[in-house]
C-alpha cells in the first residue's frame, strides 16, 4: 500500500483486487468538477482510476517516495496530473489551493499514520469538501463511530463535529500482497452545514481531548484540570456521571459551553 511516508518505514502491501480500487475512486464520483488531491499514490493503483473519472488538470498526487514518484511520471497515462514530491502532512496546502478553493483527499493511506491525516484534513475543513479512502479497519470503525460505543475517540467526535462520516465497506487483506495482519475499511467524509459550532473551538478541542484522556473518569472529574480550584459541574448538570464515549457531538459543544462558563 502506498503512502506518505519513505518504503522501507511503511512495509509494502500492495492491492491486486482492482475492483476495490475502482469502488474507493467511485467515493468522489458527486465531486467531478472539484479539484482531487491523492495521498500517497505509490504506484498508481488508485489513481489510474481517478484519472478516467476527472480532468487531468484537476488532479494533483501528492508522494514522498522519491522512486514512486520517477515511476509515476515515467508511467502515468496521459495526460498526466500534477505530481507533488512531498510530506501531506507537512505541506501547506493553502499554496495548492490558493484563495480557499475547495478541494477533495482521496487515498489508500498507510495504517502508521492514518490518523494524523484525517487531523490534518480537520487543518484545512474550510477548503475539504469530502475526504474519502482505505485505511486499517478499527481506525476506520472509530472515525464513524456513534456515542456509546467503545470504538468512539476524539477523532470521532472533532470529525463528526465539520463532517458527516461514513463506513462504506470491509477490505479483506487477502487482496494484497504480502497480506497484511489486519483488514482495512472504506470511509468517506462529506462537509456538513456548520460554520461556527458557538463555543470557543479551541477550548471544544481541549475539552474533547481532555475527557478521552482520562475516559474511564466521570466527566466531572475529568474536566476539573480545565477549571479554575474549587469549581466543577454542578451534582445536577446531567452531564457529570457521564463518560465520554457517551456524549454526541452537541452534548461536547453544550460540555464545553458550561466548561467556558464556570472557567469566567
Amino acid at each position: 500500500m502506498a503512502g506518505v511516508r519513505p518504503k522501507k518505514a511503511l512495509g509494502q502491501h500492495f492491492l491486486t483486487d482492482m475492483g476495490i480500487a475502482e469502488r474507493i475512486a467511485s467515493t468522489l464520483d458527486d465531486y467531478r468538477g472539484l479539484p482531487v488531491l491523492e495521498v500517497g499514490p505509490g504506484m498508481g493503483v488508485l489513481t489510474q482510476y481517478l484519472q478516467q473519472k476527472h480532468d487531468a488538470e484537476l488532479l494533483t498526487l501528492v508522494e514522498i517516495d522519491k522512486e514512486s514518484v520517477e515511476y509515476l511520471e515515467k508511467n502515468l497515462q496521459a495526460p498526466q496530473p500534477r505530481i507533488v514530491s512531498g510530506d501531506f502532512l507537512t505541506m501547506n496546502l493553502g499554496a495548492l489551493y490558493e484563495d480557499g478553493k475547495e478541494f477533495c483527499v482521496i487515498g489508500n493511506y498507510p495504517y502508521n499514520i492514518s490518523s494524523q491525516i484525517f487531523f490534518r484534513v480537520l487543518d484545512y475543513k474550510e477548503q475539504v469538501r469530502c475526504c474519502s479512502g482505505m485505511l486499517q479497519r478499527e481506525v476506520a470503525e472509530r472515525l464513524a463511530a456513534p456515542p456509546g460505543t467503545k470504538a468512539r475517540g476524539i477523532l470521532s467526535v472533532l470529525l463528526q463535529a465539520w463532517y458527516d462520516v461514513s463506513y462504506l465497506f470491509t477490505v479483506s487483506e487477502h487482496v494484497f500482497n504480502p497480506p497484511p495482519k489486519v483488514k482495512s475499511g472504506v470511509v468517506k467524509l462529506v462537509r456538513n452545514g456548520v460554520s461556527d459550532l458557538g463555543v470557543d473551538e479551541a477550548l471544544f478541542k481541549m475539552v474533547v481531548k481532555t475527557t478521552f484522556g482520562q475516559r474511564r473518569k466521570t466527566l466531572r472529574n475529568s474536566v476539573r484540570s480545565l477549571l479554575p480550584a474549587g469549581k466543577t459541574l454542578a451534582e445536577n448538570d446531567g452531564y457529570g456521571n457521564l463518560r465520554p464515549e457517551q456524549l454526541s457531538v452537541a452534548q461536547f459543544i453544550e460540555l464545553t459551553r458550561r466548561v467556558e462558563a464556570l472557567r469566567k
